[in-house]
């Protein structure tokens, strides 16, 4: 048997615990991830307690993204339970035929089972979810779930604990409507800091969702107390529960003119510049708008999913719009031949941007999806964006003098 070597480094952290095969751990189920539970949702904070409910609405966003989800409900209840619902096909429950037990069980308690791995078996052309993680991890975190499913004519319920099945999944009766409803409760067993939502995160985050989907409803409904609203002409309202319904028709030029709205900027041209490409693998679409301010704020998704951390989508964007603009302000002679390229930050000074991408085959880092790591998004957006923005800067000299103006 080796012998233990301490030295002034180890000194705390040496072990004479016994090290074999009886040491070596087999988590199975969901145990792995109430075991470590940082690596599924990034942090037992707040940040991870409402990722959970990001998980959930991005089941849905998938449905809308299929084209069969056009409402998405999300309602804070008393206790802060969530309950998120949608009106799109409903999870199957028929026998998924490698585990024997009903589909819709599959996906709440098996890790990376799912309809969204690709090929000609998916259930997805495009889809958030690609690691078939989000929802059996929800469950795992949560004191209790329940899932009902309204689909070929009949509602089916199951619930769980902790992870665990509470029960065979059972038909409750007749339905004349098709869709999903979760409901759930995180458990403070895991959100040790707190399990209290807070209505202004998840209404940025579902905010961005609508304009991300154009013309898709989410309503979100906050039932653990009453308010009484303020009306138009001061006086007061009735009580009645907070609700912000979401629709925006204009999709991400929609989110540039509110991110601009929001922050009271002036704008350099009224209306905001839409670029959008398309290849096999997938489709890109940028919505981008100059201010007088000095400071830039791009936003950048992936199949609905924020991504914080940028990843090759912003990479194919930001080298391309530099691009544009040293190319075209030296053949249009708004850079002379003494004056040096404009920089990145140049370029990007007071632009407000949104960048959405949708791939067949979403490469995320790590399960909370921070960044983007296809290479081929960085070639398509690249390339439309040096393409359009030049056609659009050559059809509106106006617009590129002013901005050029604002860059120089």
């Amino acid at each position: 048997m080796a012998e233990e070597i301490i030295t002034e480094t180890n000194r705390e952290t040496a072990t004479d615990h016994a090290y074999g095969g009886a040491q070596i751990q087999v988590l199975e189920g969901l145990e792995a991830v109430r075991k470590r539970p940082g690596m599924y949702i990034g942090s037992t904070g707040p940040s991870g307690l409402h990722h959970l409910v990001y998980e959930i609405v991005d089941n849905a966003i998938d449905e809308a993204l299929a084209g069969y989800c056009t409402h998405i409900e999300v309602t804070i209840k008393p206790g802060n339970i969530i309950e998120v619902s949608d009106n799109g096909r409903g999870i199957p429950v028929d026998i998924q035929p490698k585990l024997g037990i009903p589909a819709v069980t599959v996906v709440y308690t098996v890790l990376h089972a799912g309809g969204k791995f690709g090929g000609e078996d998916s259930g997805y052309k495009v889809a958030g979810g690609l690691h078939g993680v989000g929802a059996s991890v929800v469950n795992a975190l949560s004191e209790w779930l329940t899932v009902r499913v309204r689909r070929d004519g009949a509602e089916y319920e199951q619930s769980f604990k902790r992870g665990k099945p509470d029960g065979d999944l059972k038909k409750i009766g007749a339905a004349a409507s098709t869709g999903t409803t979760v409901t759930f409760k995180p458990d403070p067993e895991m959100f040790k800091d707190t399990t209290v939502y807070n209505f202004e995160t998840l209404e940025k985050r579902l905010r961005e969702e609508s304009f991300l989907n154009a013309g898709v409803k989410i309503t979100l409904t906050d039932e653990r107390e009453l308010y009484t609203p303020v009306l138009e002409d001061g006086q007061e309202g009735d009580p009645c529960y907070r609700t912000e319904v979401m629709c925006y028709e204009g999709g991400i030029k929609s989110f540039v003119t509110y991110l601009g709205e929001k922050r009271n900027l002036e704008v350099l041209h009224p209306n905001v510049i839409y670029l959008k490409g398309q290849t096999e693998r997938g489709m890109a679409e940028i919505a981008l708008q100059y201010n007088s301010s000095y400071n830039e704020l791009l936003l950048s998704f992936a199949n609905n999913v924020n991504t914080p951390d940028g990843g090759t989508h912003e990479e194919g964007f930001r080298t391309s719009l530099t691009r544009v603009f040293n190319d075209y302000g030296r053949s249009h002679g708004l850079l002379k031949d003494k004056d040096e390229n404009l920089s990145g930050a140049d370029v990007r000074e007071g632009l407000i941007c949104v960048i959405s991408v949708k791939l067949q085959e979403a490469e995320f880092e790590g399960q909370t999806k921070a960044k983007l790591g296809n290479t081929e998004i960085r070639t398509l957006v690249s390339n439309m964006v040096y393409s359009k923005l030049m056609e659009f800067f050559e059809e509106n000299p106006g617009v590129a003098k002013a901005i050029f103006e604002k860059a120089t």
